[in-house]
């Protein structure tokens, strides 16, 4: 009886957490684009919840770019402009150079390896969701020794906030040689602990995406 008790009250603190993974491949995907009102009701139903839950889960999505909240008009899905694009770029070249920086005094041997086991499988990988989720574990593998948890939370709201538009550039076979390239060096840079050339190479490699991301939202409007 005690069991059922713990269980149902973890599963309903999950439920923000599932509602809100589930809306984000929906994102991701293309399932739900950009301008699209998420109807409360209607993703309370499908889940079989009340409106609680899914309040929070919009709320998480909000925080991280993916949606919009207005009070009188409800949650919609967003959608980048172009210039909204090159911003969170700009940001994230700031913040991700510093990370990198504060990082690689402190990456083991240990880090590079599996980094660059990461990179060994993205080779390969052909499909887009897999290929960002290991675009990601990359990055957070060299970041994540910079031992500064809000920095760190930061980077991943703004990688959040482009990562459905970064799946189509992976994708496409005629940049990702190049985005592969570029993370070898950086891995490089790394191994070799010299801060300010991976810093170089970090900036060029995310000014790459910026462009490709900023053209892409451009055709788009």
């Amino acid at each position: 009886m005690k069991e059922n008790i713990f269980k149902n009250r973890l599963d309903k603190k999950a439920m923000p957490d599932i509602i809100a993974q589930a809306l984000k491949e929906a994102v991701f995907n293309g399932e739900l684009k950009g301008g699209e009102q998420l109807k409360q009701e209607e993703i309370a139903g499908f889940f079989n919840v009340s409106l609680t839950p899914v309040r929070e889960a919009l709320r998480r999505l909000e925080a991280q770019g993916l949606v919009k909240i207005s009070p009188n008009k409800g949650a919609f899905v967003t959608k980048l402009s172009a210039d909204e694009g090159r911003e969170i770029f700009e940001i994230r070249i700031l913040l991700e150079k510093g990370a990198i920086e504060f990082a690689i005094e402190n990456l083991t041997q240990e880090d590079i390896q599996k980094a660059g086991n990461i990179l060994e499988r993205m080779e390969t990988e052909k499909k887009g969701r897999e290929l960002s989720r290991l675009n990601w574990e990359f990055h957070d593998t060299l970041y994540r020794a910079c031992k500064r948890p809000m920095l760190l939370e930061m980077i991943y709201n703004l990688h959040i906030n482009v990562e459905r538009y970064m799946r189509l550039y992976l994708l496409d076979m005629k940049y990702h040689p190049t985005s592969q390239k570029e993370h070898y060096e950086l891995l490089r840079a790394c191994s070799e602990k010299n801060a300010k050339k991976a810093a170089r190479v970090l900036e060029k490699h995310m000014k790459n995406a910026s462009d490709t991301l900023v053209e892409f939202l451009r055709e788009s409007q």
